[in-house]
Order: structure tokens, then C-alpha cells, then sequence
């Protein structure tokens, strides 16, 4: 497609000769003698680039810049001048435009002035482009969050976005979904136009993380042949995700505390402090206060750490997050399989909600893979499931929930009881017996489902 370029000047000779020019170069013209002029035609034509001179009888042209970048920021300007108003074309290129060119024209220099205006442009509809689709690639909807808990979760993770916080603690178990929380944290926020950088602190050789982080000087090492930006420095006015920072030793450990307390830091060889504006959100699958009081990890990093700690409860305590998980991944494996799969058959089901998933999300994320690989009915059965679900499934209670009086005892009738008592104790308020028993509202809503307890069991009926 023809670009085409507004020419404005007052002085006919010049438009004719640029014309000449732009017409060899194969690029569309529109001309304009003076400001007036040149408005309507900015505003009409929708020009991809415009040469405009500094000095029009009806108008400066430093004014038209303003206007121009106002109306449409993308379009780039490029003045023209004569050698005597050098100074105005300074001033212009701070307001914005492209470059200057001064008169008499060098129509070398011209074309590739005009080359490289549209490579830029195109460069930074490229950016923008892979921005938005990054952006699109994350939202809310990724994060199934059915069960009370997660809500609570995604509640404090919006408020934590939309403040001005620069520290955020996540801990949970592996596979809970600590990185979709962070970006979360990320494209919630002010800072979602800018990058959003990740580094698993475990995944890198020790003695590489703190190159990796805060880049290096050239000659810093042997093999430092030229200088390299970190993480830290290309996440600037973004987010940077430390994931398992627990492993980090405690030398990284101390210059950690100092980059979070003053957001600068050194390049490895480096004398300069960089100084850059970032949130970073740590990530943990350990308990980082437990390890700070053994002192595998430094307390005041911990502190400092836990301005903003959110706590991601491991699947076993959100049961009301299973089936609906699982109706995400079997929706997203149908895209990706070209299948139809409807979702899990009963006994299937009963599998998922049975199972304590120590791999929580991820494990339940690649046992739903592994079962739409193979299956070819419209339902996932259990025998395309990982035998490791099938063999971890609780026994079956016997009819109707209740144990024989006359059998021994055995983990389930104690948990049934315990079930009782704490309902009783607490005339049937769910929620205080959950926290009784250590539990969330929705595992207990399970469990008496799971051992059929109905509440004249354990309601008081006397009063």
C-alpha cells in the first residue's frame, strides 16, 4: 500500500520540487500553501507522514506540530527550515517532531529520513501489537476461583494492582498457581504497558542469578565480552517475578534487601548505582518465616518481603475449585486436540474430588492432558487417568455414610466423628467449625457430603 505524505509550504517551487521527488519514490501527495489549509488536509487526508516547513504567512509551524501530534501522535513530522532558524527546528524536535531537514534539500538525506520515520513507525506498531497480545494472553478469566478462598485471593490481588505497592510476597505449594497470580498483580495494574520479566531463582546456576538480575559490565568476567542490561534494568516502571526465591543463598540474599530497599543496584563490575522504578513480586513454595527463624533465610528480608503477603491455598482445601478446573482444561484441550470431550464420566468425577492432589493445579492440569490425549468417548473415564489417582482414592464409606457399630476403628469413622463433634459444639454453624477443625468452609461442606451427615445429626432440637 502507497504511504502518502502531506507537504506544506508557502513557496510553490518547493512543494513542486519534493513532489517531483515523492513521486519518483513511489509515494502518494497531498500539498497545503499555509496553516489553514494544511489542517483541513491533515484532518482529510490522514497523510502517513508530513514535511512541513517552520514559517508559514498565516501560522507557525511549531503550532501545527503541536496540533498534528495532538490529533494523531503517531504520524511523524519533519520540518523543514532554512539555515537561520536552526534554533526553531530544536525546538521542534522537542515537541515532537521526527527530524529537520534545512534548505536548500538534500533529497539523499530526505528519503532516508523518510526510510527510517516509517521503520520506526512500523517498529512501534510491531511493539504495541506484541504488547496487546501479551496483554490479551492474560486475564481474569485464566484463574478459576470457585471456592470462597481463591475469591478472597482475587480480591486482595486486585487491591494489592491497583495500589502503589512495590513488594509482594505470594506463598503456596508448588502447582498452586503463584505465576498467574503475579501476572495478575502485573496486567491489573498501572504497569501493564510495561514488561513484565520472570526469573525462577532455582532454575539458574547460583552464581548466574545475580548476572542475570542486575546484568554485568564487559570484562566483568571472562567470557563479559560486551556490556548486558538485567532483568532489574529491562523491567523498569514494570514487574519483576522472583519465583522460588527461597533458594537464593544468603550473599544474593543481603544485595536482594538492598535493591528493595533503595530500587538501586550495581551491574556485575559495575561501579554506577542504577537507579530504576519497578514492583517486584517474590514467590515462594516454602514457608518463608519458618525458614527465616531457622536460619536458612535472612529475617530482614523476610520483613521487608511481607508488606503485601498473599497466601495461595493448596486444591485440597478448595474442593469447590476442582470440577470447575477441570471444565477449564477440558474446554482449553478440546481447542488444543480438536476434540469435543463433554467432561468426566461419575466415577471419574468421584476420582478428582477424592484425590488429595499434592501437585495441586499443575498435576490436575496434566492428568486432564494426559486423559483427552486418549480418550475417544464423550467422557474422560478412569481408565485414561494416571493409575497414581486411581490408586490414591479414599475407600468408599459404607451405604448411607454410617459405620457398624460393631467394626473397629478406623480413619474414617474417626473423621466422621470429629465431623459431629465440632458441628455440635458449635450448633451447626459451618463456618466455626471449619476453623475448629482447621479446615475451610468449602472441605467441610465436602466432608459431610462425602460421609452423608445431615443436619438432625447434629441440631439440637430440644430448644
Amino acid at each position: 500500500m502507497q504511504k502518502k505524505i502531506l507537504i506544506v509550504d508557502d513557496e510553490k517551487l518547493i512543494r513542486w520540487s519534493i513532489r517531483q521527488k515523492l513521486n519518483e519514490w513511489n509515494l502518494v501527495v497531498a500539498e497545503a500553501e499555509d496553516g489553514l489549509e494544511a489542517a483541513r488536509r491533515f484532518r482529510n487526508d490522514s497523510p502517513d507522514l508530513v514535511i512541513l516547513d517552520i514559517h508559514l504567512p498565516d501560522a507557525r509551524g511549531t503550532e501545527l506540530l503541536r496540533r498534528f501530534k495532538h490529533e494523531a501522535p503517531d504520524v511523524p513530522v519533519v520540518m523543514i527550515t532554512a539555515y537561520g532558524s536552526i534554533d526553531d527546528a530544536v525546538e521542534a524536535m522537542r515537541q515532537g517532531a521526527y527530524d529537520f531537514i534545512t534548505k536548500p534539500i538534500d533529497f539523499l538525506k530526505l528519503k532516508n529520513t523518510l526510510n527510517n520515520a516509517f521503520e520506526t513507525v512500523s517498529l512501534r506498531k510491531e511493539v504495541a501489537f506484541y504488547k496487546e497480545k501479551e496483554q490479551q494472553k492474560f486475564n481474569l478469566r485464566q484463574i478459576v476461583a470457585a471456592s470462597d478462598a481463591m475469591r478472597e485471593v482475587l480480591e486482595m490481588t486486585k487491591v494489592i494492582a491497583d495500589s502503589e505497592a512495590t513488594i509482594v510476597l505470594l506463598q503456596g505449594e508448588s502447582g498452586t498457581g503463584k505465576d498467574l497470580i503475579a501476572q495478575a498483580v502485573h496486567y491489573l495494574s498501572r504497569r501493564k504497558t510495561a514488561p513484565f520479566l520472570a526469573i525462577n531463582c532455582s532454575a539458574i546456576p547460583e552464581n548466574l542469578v545475580e548476572s542475570e538480575l542486575y546484568g554485568y559490565e564487559k570484562g566483568a568476567f571472562t567470557d563479559a565480552k560486551q556490556q548486558k542490561k538485567g532483568l532489574a534494568e529491562m523491567a523498569h516502571t514494570g514487574t519483576l517475578f522472583l519465583d522460588e526465591i527461597s533458594t537464593l543463598g544468603m550473599p544474593l540474599q543481603a544485595k536482594l534487601l538492598r535493591f528493595l530497599e533503595t530500587q538501586t543496584f550495581k551491574r556485575v563490575g559495575g561501579l554506577q548505582d542504577i537507579e530504576v522504578d519497578l514492583r517486584v513480586v517474590a514467590a515462594s513454595n516454602q514457608d518463608l518465616e519458618a525458614a527465616s527463624s531457622e536460619g536458612v533465610f535472612r529475617r530482614d528480608l523476610f520483613y521487608r518481603l511481607n508488606v503485601c503477603p498473599v497466601h495461595i491455598p493448596p486444591l485440597r482445601d478448595r474442593l469447590d475449585d476442582i470440577l470447575p478446573l477441570t471444565r477449564h482444561f477440558i474446554q482449553e484441550y478440546n481447542v488444543k486436540f480438536r476434540k469435543s470431550i463433554k467432561g468426566l464420566n461419575i466415577k471419574a468425577e468421584k476420582i478428582f474430588l477424592d484425590y488429595r492432589w499434592p501437585g495441586n493445579v499443575r498435576e490436575l492440569k496434566n492428568a486432564v492432558e494426559r486423559a483427552m490425549i486418549f480418550e475417544q468417548g464423550p467422557y474422560i473415564t478412569p481408565r485414561h487417568l494416571p493409575i497414581r489417582l486411581e490408586e490414591a482414592k479414599d475407600t468408599p464409606p459404607e451405604q448411607g455414610g454410617k459405620p457398624k457399630e460393631t467394626d473397629n476403628l478406623n480413619l474414617q469413622q474417626t473423621e466422621r466423628a470429629l465431623l459431629l463433634k465440632a458441628l455440635k459444639r458449635t450448633a451447626g454453624n459451618k463456618s466455626e467449625a471449619a476453623r475448629i477443625l482447621g479446615i475451610t468452609r468449602d472441605t467441610l461442606r465436602y466432608k459431610l457430603q462425602k460421609w452423608h451427615i445431615e443436619s438432625r445429626e447434629y441440631q439440637d432440637h430440644d430448644g
